[in-house]
């Protein structure tokens, strides 16, 4: 009776293992989803100058793609492969008609329901957001006239390319005597510059929701939190700490005041996962069958309930929560001057992040504590697979993002 318990526990561990990985593999795919970057002014009446950042590789194919554009495809992808700079400007600029008629074929902004005329200002730039190449493309919009209101649409990189998933492009604008910014999608393709403040809380509000939800290092570093939590204080301390940690380099990151590069935060990031994960490993290691004691390790309680591994363990979540926050800071990729428009959207991408954040352990938590408490054997398995393959997926990341 007890081995075949044991089968069906360790039955349950191998599932978990695997589904853990599947659920990863997808974000080991290049171009999964990919961001766009706007920046909208008007220098003097009737013009838009509109400066775009483009992913650099998804460009050139789907530039080359639309515009059946070998030669494009040819330079720019060989250029892409060996990293050269230079390479990729001369080969987008030999083919400008191209990737222009491109992009103001899926980018057009209109002025009271006419269309401006776009005409490409200066040459293109390269720069890294994110740690790949961008492009970058600016574009002087000649509308008819004098208006008081201007229409953006955005199309850029649809599914149907299959080329990703899923595109997003924030737009930072001030256009008549309004500033703020804005968030489009496959399914939000279009704003006003009337848009109603309602509007635009929920547009970031999306997507920072979207953005954790399909941010897979993130929603592992928050599983792994998870697991190692034996009761409702741990993971409400935990979950608190992470919030609080990754809220404040958010927001300094994304308002300029703190730069780190991405070849930097990205290894980290997938590290906190390996270790925060292996945290929960080493407690049963240690403590194998009591591991899921819901007393505290050592002697006595200090503050809060938690011993000093409890306080180590806070303090760990707090310094990779800073580097989370860069992370989550990339996604916006602001870089206009600070104001309070900007700040406002910034709040509200990060209420997104933790509405999505405090679902996943509403849901999550009650089921792991309730298993723990039913059967306290299976529990642990299951904890275990879990943290294994969290912590194994993370050291695959930070081996692949160091190299």
């Amino acid at each position: 009776m007890f081995s075949a318990t044991r089968r069906r526990v360790r039955a349950v561990l191998a599932a978990a293992v695997v589904a853990v990985l599947l659920s990863v593999a997808p974000a080991l795919a290049h171009g999964f989803t990919s961001t766009v970057y706007a920046g909208l002014t008007s220098p003097e009446t009737g013009h838009v100058r509109t400066e775009l950042g483009l992913e650099y590789d998804l460009l050139v194919v789907s530039a080359a793609d639309y515009e059946k554009n070998d030669a494009l495809f040819q330079a720019g992808d060989a250029a892409f492969e060996d990293g050269d700079t230079a390479r990729q400007v001369a080969a987008l600029g030999a083919h400008a008609d191209s990737v222009v008629a491109y992009v103001t074929h899926r980018f057009g902004v209109t002025a009271e329901g006419e269309t401006c005329t776009p005409v490409q200002d200066g040459d293109f730039r390269i720069e890294r957001r994110e740690g790949v190449p961008y492009a970058v493309l600016v574009l002087d919009y000649r509308c008819p006239g004098p208006a008081d209101a201007h229409e953006v649409r955005s199309t850029l990189f649809p599914d149907s390319e299959g080329y990703v998933r899923d595109t997003k492009t924030i737009v930072s604008y001030d256009l008549d005597l309004t500033a703020g910014s804005t968030a489009l999608d496959a399914e939000h393709r279009s704003f006003s510059t009337r848009q109603s403040w309602a509007e635009r809380f929920w547009e970031f509000f999306r997507l920072g929701a979207e953005h954790l939800l399909t941010g897979l290092d993130h929603i592992l570093f928050l599983l792994a939190l998870i697991v190692g939590s034996r009761r409702p204080r741990e993971i409400v301390l935990a979950a608190t700490t992470f919030t609080l940690a990754h809220s404040v380099t958010f927001l300094l990151a994304a308002l300029g005041l703190v730069r780190v590069p991405a070849s930097l935060v990205e290894p980290v990031v997938a590290l906190s996962i390996a270790v925060v994960a292996g945290w929960h490993l080493l407690r049963i290691g240690q403590r194998r069958s009591r591991a899921t004691d819901l007393e505290t390790d050592g002697h006595g309680h200090g503050h809060l309930g938690l011993d000093r591994a409890g306080w180590t363990r806070l303090a760990v979540v707090f310094c990779f929560g800073l580097v989370h926050g860069l992370g989550f800071a990339s996604a916006l990729g602001i870089d206009q001057a600070w104001s309070w428009t900007l700040l406002w959207s910034l709040l509200v991408f990060n209420m997104g992040i933790e509405a999505v954040q405090l679902a996943i352990i509403a849901v999550v938590f009650p089921v792991l504590a309730l298993l723990r408490r039913r059967q306290p054997v299976a529990g642990l398995w299951v904890t275990g697979a879990i943290a294994a393959g969290v912590s194994a997926m993370g050291l695959v990341w930070f081996v692949q993002r160091v190299l």
